[in-house]
């Protein structure tokens, strides 16, 4: 459940809890609001430490040289673009 899922848990429970009187028999629908705003609360903080841990910052790797290709850059037959070998 993401963070939308929180937030819709905790606005449905207090909707139940706070804008409504209905009665129904066998259910308290004020006990259910505060038991949706509850876990929609548990929901977001969870949520924020998990994408609090993936916010790491790796560092610039530095640059590969290739030292094994010395042949490449040198031309010994004065043809420097690579026509005429």
């Amino acid at each position: 459940m993401g963070l939308g899922g929180c937030i819709i848990l905790i606005a449905v429970g207090a909707i139940l809890t706070f804008a409504t009187d209905w009665d129904m028999q066998g259910v308290n629908l004020d006990l259910v609001g505060i038991i949706l705003m509850i876990v929609g609360l548990i929901g977001v903080s969870t949520f924020s430490s998990i994408a609090r841990r993936r916010r790491v910052v790796v560092p610039p790797t530095t640059p590969v040289v290739d030292e094994q290709a010395p042949h490449l850059h040198q031309r010994r037959d004065g043809y420097g673009d690579g026509y005429g070998v």
